[in-house]
């Protein structure tokens, strides 16, 4: 048995009190997220009946119920969401609301902000309980298959002309918080005008989407702004495990989320799909960027595009 001198022994001490001292810490981290990991569950359970009711009545209570519970699900999560910017309401026309994806998390931020139906990767249809709660929110499940994209873009599209909003990640999968995937185009079909093939509806309806570009970034964590080592925490993306991403950072305190809902944008402004596309990309990546680096943020007026034309109408 090997002794220690007294001056090791000394030095010593201190790393024996720090492993002391972070048990205790530890645990009370991890009876943090199972008491919001049961919160919310407890929550969910009469939300999923109310909702279900909420779907058989007529009225816009299935939607406002559904932004209550996303919000609700933030504050016993401990996540706060500051907005800057208001949602988009311009002519009783329906909106778009376009935004970076990087975590779970977006779902929770933005639901509980903006009143509309999520656009999800069909993969989500059959996760466990979740599908269940997204079916609840009436999220539109859409593949990555070039096969269906006209069948599923009819599907969008009757969401809109029904009244609905859509709120979409035209990234198309989540990214590790620290940049904006490029948008693909093929999710802006929707502001596209029907086809030949498909049902007339009555002009009253036949008004294409504004859309609304939105930037969304975790920006702080234990109340202090947070770096590019922190972002994993928040981010979600690749294959990581959702309850085992859900525990650790349900163990934090401190979080916030930062949601910017830039100046809508028209469709009829821009030549292509293409460039609408780049134009919307181009406003959520500038403002997400600002975020990222603690930077004052104001919502864009007007997203520049190289080839708009507003004097041709778009897709024509």
């Amino acid at each position: 048995m090997k002794l220690l001198t007294p001056r090791a022994r000394q030095r010593s001490l201190p790393a024996l009190a720090q492993v002391e001292t972070e048990t205790p810490r530890q645990r009370t981290h991890q009876l943090r997220s199972v008491r919001r990991g049961a919160a919310i569950a407890l929550w969910t359970l009469p939300a999923a009946a109310i909702q279900a009711g909420m779907l058989v009545l007529p009225g816009r209570g299935k939607i406002v119920f559904a932004r209550l519970y996303w919000a609700s699900v933030c504050r016993l999560l401990g996540l706060h969401v500051r907005v800057i910017g208001t949602p988009a309401r311009r002519g009783g026309r329906p909106v778009v609301f376009a935004s970076n994806h990087s975590s779970w998390l977006d779902i929770l931020a933005l639901g509980g902000v903006l009143e509309g139906c999520f656009i999800a990767k069909e993969e989500v249809g059959r996760w466990p309980v979740i599908r269940t709660v997204a079916r609840l929110g009436r999220t539109v499940f859409v593949s990555r298959r070039a096969a269906n994209t006209g069948r599923e873009s009819s599907a969008m599209r009757d969401r809109l002309d029904a009244g609905d909003n859509l709120i979409l990640f035209p990234e198309g999968t989540s990214s590790d918080g620290s940049r904006v995937l490029p948008f693909r185009s093929v999710f802006f079909s929707v502001a596209e005008a029907r086809t030949d093939g498909e049902p007339p509806v009555p002009p009253s309806l036949a008004r294409r989407p504004l859309i609304q570009p939105v930037s969304v970034v975790y920006d702080q964590l234990g109340g202090l702004p947070i770096g590019r080592a922190s972002r994993p925490v928040f981010a979600w993306y690749g294959d990581m495990d959702l309850a085992s991403h859900f525990w650790r950072l349900a163990q934090h305190s401190g979080l916030r989320a930062t949601v910017v809902l830039h100046a809508p944008v028209d469709p009829a402004a821009y030549a292509s799909r293409k460039a609408l596309s780049q134009a919307v990309w181009q406003t959520v990546a500038e403002g997400a960027a600002a975020l990222r680096q603690n930077r004052p943020v104001r919502p864009a007026l007007h997203p520049a595009a190289e080839d708009a034309t507003p004097d041709r109408p778009a897709f024509a």
